[in-house]
């Protein structure tokens, strides 16, 4: 493409595309839009479980960009709430695995500089896994952002019957990202577009949408070899590519993991919500939309086009699906988390109405739905208790962020706050 013909696509992209197309940016392969979890056995029954109430915030609650402009307050000691289990032990290990990027990287949500984790990485990785709840006590503190109360939702690693090629009952392709998908970083063009980014392809001189899910689903990719594989159900293919990572379990029984290779910069609709309010499930949860959508394939197949989001895939051969640090995320201990609010890498505590996502988890992940303090959504692993947990997770009452001990003094006295310290 000349350079004349790039900068008219990127320009056209500023004042044609609209709001509609800006996507939000993301670092590395992270994960897709949003990822609800299915299911084909019922949701697990929650564990009932009594929410510890948030503090009593010590300074200002407001809707601010990030954490630091949303009201901080110092949370209870550590000792008092981290328990010793297999939770807090696999968090420790998450955690170990994040301390280089949680050093290096740019903190969006304002509360830490990548020294100020230094000591606390040091000391992890030599700390051994069997007193994992000390480690955190004495180098964490706890921080409340905003008001503290927290919606916790939960996701899972998908496994679904594929194929490697197309043969009798494996006729759903999965494609890897198409080579004219372009993504435009917007905030190179305008300061007030800093953070947004669209995709769209080169059509002559114009810089238009990538096709939609009706389109690629109608064969608009078909003929250009970019299948990695073949699903054999329609269904499942859809919500293993809204969780953004999965398993294909092949015919004669080996794996091949896929994961998370682009968007096709459509704006992503939960099908949920939809189906919902137009009163085709009574509760909305994944096991029951999947049931409706087979037993209602033209109507099912209509509905899924609503949501115009298309995910492209890759062929993945690490230890487990990626997220948003670019390493496996790791089963009951990694969450989604929004970067502005939660910084990626720390450890944030859980304290819910219901007993399963208590405890510490390592914010290693992102959603295009996981927006605003406090918002969480947990994954799970692979598997039928995974599935059956993640999809009728929805969970309700607060949180607390981990930060090294000291990191609230600094920011109360590089803010001027008068507040107690924790």
């Amino acid at each position: 493409m000349s350079a004349n013909k790039v900068a008219l696509a990127l320009l056209l992209a500023l004042g044609v595309a609209g709001c509609g197309n800006v996507i939000p940016h993301t670092v590395g392969e992270g994960p897709p839009p949003s990822r609800p979890a299915t299911a084909s056995r019922p949701a697990a029954k929650p564990v009932p479980a009594s929410p510890r109430p948030a503090v009593t915030p010590a300074t200002p609650v407001v809707a601010g960009d990030n954490a630091l402009g949303s009201g901080l307050a110092p949370g209870p000691k550590l000792s008092e709430l981290v328990a010793q289990n297999e939770r807090t032990r696999s968090a420790l290990a998450a955690f170990r695995l994040s301390c280089p990027s949680l050093q290096r990287r740019a903190d969006q949500s304002g509360l830490t500089q990548g020294n100020d984790w230094q000591n606390a990485c040091n000391a992890a990785a030599s700390w051994p896994d069997s007193s994992a709840a000390d480690f955190f006590v004495r180098y964490l503190e706890a921080v409340q952002v905003g008001a503290g109360t927290s919606l916790v939702t939960g996701y899972y690693e998908p496994e679904i019957a594929g194929s490697r090629a197309q043969t009798p009952g494996y006729t759903v392709p999965i494609y890897r990202r198409p080579n004219d998908l372009i993504e435009v970083d917007l905030g190179l063009f305008s300061d007030d577009l800093k953070g947004k980014r669209i995709r769209g392809r080169v059509d002559k001189q114009r810089f238009v949408p990538y096709s939609d899910r009706a389109e690629i689903d109608g064969g608009a990719l078909a003929g250009r070899g970019l299948e990695i594989g073949w699903a054999a159900d329609p269904v499942e293919l859809f919500f293993l590519e809204i969780q953004g990572s999965g398993r294909l379990r092949l015919p004669g029984g080996d794996i091949m993991r896929i994961g998370y290779d682009g968007q096709n910069g459509r704006d992503y609709v939960g099908i949920g919500r939809l189906m919902k309010e137009r009163g085709l499930v009574p509760n909305g949860s994944m096991q029951e939309m999947i049931a409706w959508l087979r037993a209602n394939p033209v109507d099912g197949r209509a509905i899924m086009n609503e949501n115009k989001s298309y995910v492209f895939f890759r062929e993945l051969t690490g230890a487990g699906p990626l997220g948003a640090l670019g390493i496996a995320v790791t089963p009951q201990a990694s969450v989604a988390a929004d970067p502005r609010y939660t910084p990626l890498g720390a450890p944030v505590l859980l304290s819910l109405d219901r007993a399963e996502p208590n405890g510490v988890w390592i914010a290693q992940d992102t959603g295009g739905a996981i927006k605003g303090a406090n918002r969480f959504d947990t994954f799970w692993g692979a598997g039928e208790q995974a599935r059956a947990i993640a999809g009728g997770m929805a969970a309700r009452g607060t949180a607390l962020v981990l930060l090294p001990i000291g990191t609230y003094a600094r920011l109360a006295s590089e803010h001027g706050w008068t507040t107690a310290q924790p």
